[in-house]
């Protein structure tokens, strides 16, 4: 069966997760601890990085599930009340990435039995969601062969924000997947641009298909604390007694990362492949990655949010968000300005990546 023909109808035994964590600090002010920005409508359009999240990926599965911060569930269960009720899973505290999925993946098989499952961020840009559900159908695919699966996004430069997966040979029993030889962390510029030149490397975007019994079954051997804490919340989470099992074993669980506790170990053991993504794929990390997504006005600036005059002097790439008094910039190239209710911005786009160092 085919791609395309898959794509016709939902696929009964996948089931979406996504996993909506994290702060965006780099993105500071628009997202705080209290608004982070897979809640926020950080491009304009009119939706949240969420609720696009969600729309790409419903016409897949037979239902979406949301991990997210006790703090957000009421948000996101508003921003998205197609969601079922029961399918928003509220996170006490932060446990990473590894904690979150895995509760995941055994409340489904609690209620439902081993299914495929898929993991992916809350807060990644993908404009055409067509190309990535054609790209997640060949991972599923892939992943009824019992491995773990993720998705790697052909690279546009050699980035060194980003973690590279090695792709190794073709997969004869899943036709369009390779074996994964190795992840790399973030590497350096050069580093990065030896592996392009090299060829066979795709960016790591953190997103996974794969049997909920093979991801728990991997746990189980690697991390048997954790595998055992989420199977024990997950046989409490739909009875009175969740609240207990959450105090109880919550608490107890790794804070690991899923690539850390399941992707690199069985990589090593040859149990991972990899699908490319030749789909257009932003991880929106800062306001210089944002900017790139924006198109100016026939003023040359960009604005989100934005309708009080603005004055460019000798600023050319100016970038404004928000903000209820007339602005001008004078003699800054490449300027961004944010102002929000709680706080003003004021930073270039080379200068981005240290937001997150603000202590306000």
């Amino acid at each position: 069966m085919t791609s395309e023909s898959i794509l016709a109808a939902r696929i009964d035994d996948f089931y979406p997760v996504i996993p909506a964590g994290g702060v965006g600090s780099r993105l500071w002010p628009m997202s705080r601890p209290e608004r982070p920005k897979f809640l926020i409508d950080l491009l304009g359009t009119g939706s949240t990085l969420i609720q696009d999240t969600v729309a790409r990926l419903e016409p897949l599965g037979a239902e979406v599930m949301i991990v997210t911060g006790a703090r957000h569930a009421d948000a996101v269960a508003e921003q998205v009340p197609q969601v079922p009720a029961g399918n928003v899973v509220a996170e006490p505290s932060p446990r990473d990435s590894m904690a979150a999925i895995a509760l995941a993946a055994a409340i489904i098989e609690a209620r439902h039995g081993e299914q495929i499952m898929g993991s992916f961020a809350a807060d990644h840009v993908i404009p055409d969601g067509e190309a990535f559900r054609a790209v997640v159908v060949t991972a599923i695919q892939a992943a009824r062969t019992g491995k773990v699966v993720t998705i790697g996004i052909e690279p546009t430069e050699p980035s060194s924000a980003f973690g590279y997966i090695q792709a190794g040979e073709p997969l004869a029993d899943a036709p369009g997947a390779f074996a994964v030889e190795a992840f790399t962390e973030k590497p350096d510029p050069d580093t990065a641009a030896a592996m392009l030149a090299q060829g066979g490397y795709a960016w790591n975007a953190g997103m996974f298909v794969v049997s909920t019994s093979v991801l728990l079954g991997h746990l189980a051997r690697l991390q048997p604390m954790l595998e055992a804490g989420v199977r024990a919340i997950a046989a409490a989470w739909d009875d009175p007694g969740r609240d207990d099992a959450l105090a109880e074993y919550w608490p107890t669980l790794t804070k690991i990362a899923i690539d850390h506790a399941i992707a690199e170990p069985v990589a090593a053991a040859g149990g991972v492949a990899m699908v490319p993504g030749p789909f257009s794929w932003h991880d929106v990390g800062d306001f210089d990655s944002l900017a790139t997504l924006l198109t100016p006005d026939a003023d040359g600036v960009t604005r989100i949010g934005r309708v009080p005059a603005v004055s460019a002097v000798d600023s050319p790439g100016l970038t404004v968000i928000g903000g209820s008094k007339p602005l001008a910039v004078v003699g800054i190239a490449d300027a961004v300005v944010v102002e929000t209710d709680e706080a003003i911005l004021i930073t270039s786009r080379t200068a981005a990546q240290r937001v997150k160092d603000v202590d306000l």
